[in-house]
């Protein structure tokens, strides 16, 4: 049993912050990856788009369009992810979907959070 759960979505103004987290609940496998993606409610039938990934250990990657302005953590002793975003702009608005990669032995599974919505207006 996987459970993510998301918080710190909302509103913001441009140039505004916001900062995201996502704890994985398991007792069985062990964290390969988390990471966060968005897509627009409108968008469903396309694919989830990268924002930020990072590795039990602790390698980043992001997106080239939030590079510089957002930051993946992570505290593996809590399974907790997060991502600061910082010059927030209207183009991020969208729908952030946490992820996480786990395994067991030689199984990884992908789990995904239900979505949290950041809204980036004035």
């Amino acid at each position: 049993q996987v459970d993510l759960v998301e918080s710190g979505g909302g509103l913001v103004e441009p140039g505004g912050s916001l900062r995201l987290s996502c704890t994985v609940s398991t007792s069985t496998f062990t964290m390969r990856l988390m990471g966060w993606y968005r897509r627009d409610p409108g968008k469903r039938h396309e694919r989830r788009e990268l924002v930020a990934t990072i590795t039990a250990a602790g390698d980043t990657n992001y997106a080239d369009s939030v590079k510089g302005r957002f930051t993946i953590s992570a505290d593996n002793t809590k399974n907790t992810a997060y991502l600061q975003m910082d010059s927030l702009k209207p183009e991020d608005t969208s729908v952030y979907y946490c992820k996480a990669e786990v395994g067991l032995l030689s199984s990884i599974q992908t789990h995904w959070g239900r979505g949290t919505q950041v809204t980036v207006s004035s």
